[in-house]
This record gives structure tokens, C-alpha cells and sequence, in this order.
């Protein structure tokens, strides 16, 4: 990277009026104070919706934006970022929510852009910036600076960044770094087991000290490391990008570091044949070609696979990844990386997992590091026993309307998770918790492993596994802030459509809500513990004559062939039959707007038991997000209510 920038194009403000983003792309040209309002909360659905990843090369440049919202308008077309001569783009808090996808910032770079300026930024989002060589700021004076044509020294780019993640911006990239980089083989025992006595810890803390790169010095909150990493694992939507970028920068074949720990899943893109924006918009062939790329890599290499099911009429996955990993993978103390924002389900085992974008997975192959940063710790004392038909995701969607979560103040933090409402539920519905940290803005969750995390193993994978006395966060380790909630407190919540921060208690609405769609599915909803909530209320239900509400539809979908076979050994599909549901095999689906239970026009309304509800997340229409819960009970009823309410209208 040069020492010194000139910013030659165009500023482009991501404003919250449809109309000032038209008369940029238009030709004309705003200031900072017309621009008005910037949008907060740009999702990574707005900057490249699942529609247009299709591809992972410089393609990409035709759609940066085409998702965005302004008011109730998406202004941006295709091309019109490329055509425009953009090269900075600026929006207000939270700039990249949501998924971990690198084809966002290839998009933006692909078409021009080269410094991203933002109030704040999501983690993975920013770090994937960092690794392809776009600049980010939170510096809004820099942005003075460029309007009035002055060219900026790179140090304005690198203050407040960490000393390693300084010189892979100046490197240009991860990659460009990581060639010349020194990558000695991994420890064969724990750094841990040679330190000296330390001060008390966090676990993840802990872990990560095991992992470190041997030639790390003593690290603090806030520095930037390599550590090794147990499992790597990537999806079909970036598979292929992986390869291309690591056969780009490496050669091919790549010397791969520990193939037998690397999988590959195929789970977002199975259900395509059935989704309609891929059906109707002809994308079938792309996604093809994300397919081949993944196969080809899978055909290529030693690593392990899970794929579609066999040819038999059905359609679908041996799982979804996350959950897989849990069931069949992951162990208390280990590190798991993946190309995906809600990796840190596994965290629910007491393991340290967290997303990364297609970069850092590519460059974790060949190595067996990831780069991170030593995080802050929150911890999360929820205490008290939850109420009947108030579960984990209820907990969930009360932190995340909080004003410090929605503020972006827990970015990059550990979510630790304890108290003993956290003790009383099982590794299903801690996973829901560790799951949407991704919502929450922060780094990974994290449980302690106990008793039930050995039960949990014994039961899915028939091991004996021994906790070690070190697998616990130490007395008097050191959080950044502690947020305590009463369960008893808690009632049934949801997320008004745009945003999972927009949370609200059911209870507190001020109108029926009708609905068109029910979905219960997904990584974080679609475990057997969700499936035993579905069943409790269509049983109810089915019981009391009643079935899915005449003209509304209700999709549940298997997490994994696992939470079938345990569905079928319960009894409960027959129940399902009854009900009139629609029973979908594993896959990401509706929640990757790929499969049934997906919208299909702007004005269908969805109560969805998924973790984001972003514009565009699961079709045109909006989505409200509900737990298990108040998703079957609203599909039974045509309208948001919950399980308690469901019942007190049928005896009415």
C-alpha cells in the first residue's frame, strides 16, 4: 500500500433519503450536510443480497448496494456504483451487519470503491476489508480532508488498529502478508502447559493463550494475533471463492495444513431448485457454478465433506453446518473457525468459534492460523427460572433491544454466558444464544462446558469426554461489563421486520399482526429442542381441533438428518401431518433466501424463527422474528400470538 492516498472519485453518502442517493448516482455531486441522515445499520443482505453472490471474481462490481434501503426504496441499481466513479462510500453506525460474506467488500472494491468512512463497523465486515486491501475510518475528518482534495497519509488509516492488522493493511492484504510470513507448525502441546502462573482469566482468554502463534509475544485486549485452529470449515456459497483466492496466492495444489480438519458442507444452496427469486431470475446456472467450484474443491483435496442427500426425490443437505459441528465436531476447548457469522453456535459446547470471511479461511487452509483480536469479555448472569413457553431466543431478542447492544457497544465482544437459568437449559438452547451473538455484534458466546455438555456428547456422539479443571473462566477474571437479567421477567418477544434489533414483548402490541407465512427452521431453530416446541403446541392444537390457519402456511425444516430421525423416533411426524405443516429437509432455505417459506411478494407478512430479518433476508415481504413457540402458535391462530394466548383463545 502507497504512503500516501489521492481519493481521485467521487463520495458517495448511503442516506437515508431515497432521494439524495438517486441525484448521486445521477451525475450530481452532495455535501456532507445535504447528504442529511446516514443510514445506520447497513447489512451485508443490502450490500450484496444472496441473489447476487453468484459469482467471486470481479463480477462482483456490478452490484454493490442493489439491496440497500432508503426509507422504502431501494435506489441503487446494477452498474450504477461502477458507472458513478465512486471511490468512497459513507454511512453512519454499524456499517456491515449481519453475515460473515467477503463478497461485500469484493463488490465495493471490484467496482471502484476504496475507503469505506463509518460511524462504526461490524467486526467480520471490517476485518474482511482489511484482508483485501479496502481502507475503513471512523474518522469523519478524513472525509473533510478528501472533499477538499488533500491527499491522505496511509498512518491516517492505521491509527487505533492493532500492531499486526497495521502491517497487513500496509501489505495490502492478508494474503500479500501472509506469503513472507514465518509459519512454524503448530505446538504438539498446549502453550498453556510451559507459562508461568497467570492472572485470572476468562475461558476464551484461556483457550486462546493455548493457541497462540509461538512467536507471540504477551498479548492484551485489543491485540491482534494468529492462533491455531482445530476445525475450519466452509459452505457452498464460498467454497469455491476460498480456492481461487488460496490457489491465487499459493499456488495449486496448495500443500494444505491438517486436511483431515478441514469440512466442507453443503447447505445454503441446496434447496435453489425451490426457491423462487433463483427459479424465476434464471440464477440456477450461477448457482451451478458455486456448486462445481465447492465439488471440485472437495474432489481435489483430502478434506471431510457432508453433501446433498442422495438422489432418492428428496432435496436437501446432511445438515446445516452449525449444526453440525455441535453434533458431530466440536469439543470443549477447541477453536473452530468458519466461513459464516453464526459460527459461535459451537460455542454452546464451551468452545472458542467464531466467523471469518473467505480470506482468512483461504489463508487458514495453508496455514493453520486465523488472525483475530484478544477480545473483551461480557458476561451475561441471566438468573431465575424462564417462564413456560419463554425459551432462549426470548432471551436473545430482550438483549438485543437493549440500548447498549443496539448501539453497536458490544461489537467485537465475547458474549459469555452464565447464571442459572443458563444451567437449566440444555446445549440446544444455549446454542441458540451463542448462535445469534452474530445479531448481537459481538466476536462469539461462550458456555462453560458442565455436565450437560458431557451428557450431550455421550447422547449425539457416543463419547466419554473428561472437563478439565482449567475449562472454566477463573474467580475474579476480568469483564469489560456484566449484564444481569431476571428470567422470570421475561415474557415472549419478538423483532419487528427490518432489523433484529428491533425488538418488542409481544405483549406490548398495539395491534393484531396477520400473518402469511410461519417458518421454523434454520440453525438456530431448527435443533431437536425446537422441534419438541413445535410439537408441544401443534399437539395442543391438533388435540383441539385445530390445524395451520386456512390460507396461512407453516414450514418447518430438519436442522440435520439427525433432528429428523429423532422427529420420527418421537412420534412427531404424524403430529406435523395432522397439523397441515410442510416439512422441509436440511438446509439453509427460507433463512438464506433460497428454499420454501421464503416471501415471494413485498406485501406477505412472516413470523420466522430465524436469527436476522434484515430487507431481503428472506424474500420481498417483511419478517417479524419469534421463538418455536410463537412461531407454531401463530401459524395455528393466522396471527402473532403466543402459546399462552393461543390457549386462552380456545377457550373463549
Amino acid at each position: 500500500m502507497e504512503d500516501i492516498i489521492r481519493f481521485d472519485g467521487r463520495v458517495l453518502f448511503l442516506s437515508d433519503d431515497p432521494a439524495i442517493v438517486r441525484r448521486q448516482l445521477s451525475g450530481e455531486s452532495v455535501t456532507r450536510a445535504e447528504a442529511g441522515v446516514l443510514r445506520d445499520n447497513v447489512s451485508t443482505d443490502e450490500i450484496t443480497p444472496v441473489t447476487v453472490m453468484l459469482t467471486y471474481d470481479e463480477r462482483l462490481g456490478r452490484y454493490p448496494y442493489v439491496g440497500f434501503k432508503a426509507g422504502n426504496e431501494m435506489p441503487v441499481g446494477e452498474h450504477e456504483v461502477r458507472r458513478g466513479g465512486f471511490q468512497v462510500t459513507v454511512a453512519g453506525k454499524r456499517y456491515g451487519k449481519g453475515s460473515s460474506r467477503e463478497s461485500s467488500p469484493l463488490a465495493e472494491l471490484s467496482a471502484g470503491i476504496r475507503l469505506i468512512v463509518a460511524e462504526s463497523f461490524e467486526r467480520i465486515y471490517q476485518q474482511n476489508c482489511d484482508n483485501i486491501g479496502i481502507l475503513t475510518t471512523t474518522d469523519f475528518g478524513v472525509l473533510d480532508r478528501i472533499l477538499a482534495g488533500e491527499a491522505i497519509p496511509i498512518t491516517e488509516f492505521l491509527k487505533g488498529r492493532d500492531a499486526l492488522t497495521q502491517q497487513i493493511i500496509r501489505s495490502g492484504g492478508l494474503l500479500a502478508y501472509s506469503k513472507f510470513a514465518e509459519w512454524p507448525a503448530p505446538l504438539v502441546h498446549d502453550n498453556a502447559a510451559t507459562t508461568p502462573a497467570q492472572p485470572p482469566r476468562t475461558l476464551v482468554e484461556k483457550i486462546m493463550a493455548r493457541r497462540l502463534h509461538p512467536a507471540t509475544p504477551g498479548v492484551e485486549h485489543g491485540d491482534g494475533v494468529f492462533v491455531r485452529v482445530d476445525w475450519r470449515f466452509s459452505h457452498d456459497y464460498f467454497t469455491g471463492m476460498c480456492a481461487h483466492l488460496m490457489h491465487r496466492a499459493f499456488g495449486e495444489p496448495a500443500a494444505l495444513h491438517d486436511p483431515a480438519r478441514i469440512i466442507a458442507f453443503q447447505d445454503h444452496l441446496v434447496l435453489a431448485a425451490q426457491s423462487f427469486p433463483h427459479v424465476a431470475q434464471g440464477l440456477l446456472p450461477g448457482v451451478a457454478n458455486l456448486t462445481s467450484g465447492h465439488r471440485e474443491f472437495v474432489a481435489r483435496y483430502p478434506v471431510l465433506a457432508h453433501g446433498q442427500l442422495a438422489d432418492d426425490g428428496e432435496h436437501g443437505a446432511d445438515g446445516i453446518c452449525h449444526a453440525l459441528m455441535a453434533e458431530r465436531y466440536a469439543l470443549p476447548g477447541q477453536i473452530v473457525i468458519g466461513t459464516d457469522s453464526h459460527t459461535p453456535h459451537a460455542g454452546a459446547l464451551g468452545c472458542l468459534a467464531f466467523g471469518a470471511g473467505a480470506t482468512d479461511i483461504a489463508n487458514s487452509w495453508v496455514t493453520g492460523y486465523v488472525r483475530c483480536k484478544v477480545p473483551q469479555t461480557l458476561r451475561i448472569e441471566i438468573d431465575g427460572d424462564l417462564a413456560p413457553g419463554v425459551t432462549a431466543k426470548d432471551v436473545v431478542l430482550h438483549l438485543l433491544r437493549l440500548d447498549a447492544i443496539r448501539s453497536g457497544g458490544a461489537i467485537g465482544h465475547v458474549f459469555e454466558y452464565a447464571g442459572s437459568a443458563v444451567q437449566a437449559m440444555s446445549v440446544d438452547e444455549r446454542a441458540t444464544l451463542t448462535n445469534m451473538v452474530a445479531e448481537l455484534g459481538g466476536f462469539t458466546g461462550i458456555v462453560a462446558p458442565d455436565e450437560k455438555t458431557v451428557a450431550f456428547l455421550k447422547e449425539r456422539r457416543g463419547i466419554d469426554f473428561t472437563l478439565e479443571p482449567w475449562m472454566t473462566s477463573d474467580t475474579g477474571a476480568h469483564y469489560r461489563d456484566v449484564i444481569r437479567i431476571d428470567a422470570a421477567s421475561l415474557t415472549p418477544m419478538l423483532a419487528r421486520p427490518g432489523d433484529p434489533g428491533n425488538g418488542v414483548a409481544l405483549a406490548e402490541l398495539d395491534a393484531p399482526v396477520a400473518i402469511d407465512i410461519a417458518y421454523g427452521g434454520s440453525c438456530t431453530a431448527g435443533k431437536r429442542d425446537d422441534f419438541d416446541a413445535y410439537h408441544d403446541v401443534l399437539a395442543w392444537g391438533v388435540a383441539h381441533g385445530l390445524r395451520v390457519a386456512q390460507g396461512r402456511s407453516l414450514f418447518l425444516q430438519f436442522g440435520t438428518m439427525d433432528v429428523r430421525a429423532y422427529c420420527e423416533a418421537q412420534g412427531y411426524l404424524k403430529t406435523f401431518e395432522d397439523a397441515g405443516v410442510t416439512l422441509i429437509m436440511p438446509g439453509c432455505g427460507a433463512c438464506a433466501n433460497c428454499g420454501p417459506g421464503q416471501s415471494t411478494s413485498s406485501d406477505q407478512v412472516t413470523i420466522s424463527a430465524i436469527n436476522r430479518n434484515f430487507p431481503g433476508r428472506s424474500g420481498p415481504g417483511s419478517v417479524w422474528l419469534a421463538s418455536p413457540y410463537t412461531v407454531a402458535a401463530s401459524a395455528l391462530a393466522g396471527r402473532i400470538v403466543s402459546f399462552d394466548e393461543l390457549k386462552a383463545m380456545a377457550l373463549q
